[in-house]
């Protein structure tokens, strides 16, 4: 059998932590800041978790 590989899309998005879960970054943060307030670009910096109910999809596309 071939092996699997790992969306690239994906493992440029995602990374795991030491206890399994999987870290996000924060959408809305790359362009068009200008009429974006302090706190809200402040609020988008730090990284998030997957949800649960995506938790299944990110990791068929991680493939672990």
């Amino acid at each position: 059998m071939p092996k699997v590989k790992t969306k690239s899309g994906a493992k440029k998005r995602f990374a795991l932590t030491g206890t399994g879960k999987v870290k996000r970054k924060h959408a809305f943060k790359s362009h068009i800041l200008t009429k974006k307030t302090t706190k809200q670009k402040r609020g988008l910096t730090h990284t998030g978790l997957v949800s649960s109910a995506d938790m299944g999809r990110v990791r068929q596309m991680l493939n672990f």
